[in-house]
């Protein structure tokens, strides 16, 4: 299950909640002020593992072993 950041319109504070993806959109209660106004904000992930650079092609740096990102595979947007 994710987990979805929402603010709250009166304080705003951000909430984390592990939600089903059917339930994502729905407020959740604030856990600073305890409203109901809330709406969910895009938010960033993070992934481990693999190699930390990108290909020669790609606009933010090289990639060790050179190849193409592919329009975004290195998870970069292009």
């Amino acid at each position: 299950m994710p987990v979805y950041e929402y603010r709250c319109h009166d304080c705003g504070h951000l909430t984390e909640e592990l939600r089903t993806m059917s339930a994502a959109d729905e407020p959740v209660v604030c856990g600073e002020c305890q409203s109901k106004d809330t709406s969910r904000v895009q938010s960033v992930f993070s992934a481990s593992g693999g190699s930390s650079t990108v290909p020669d092609c790609c606009p933010v740096g090289p990639m060790t072993g050179g190849g193409c990102c592919g329009g975004g595979a290195c998870g970069h947007q292009h």
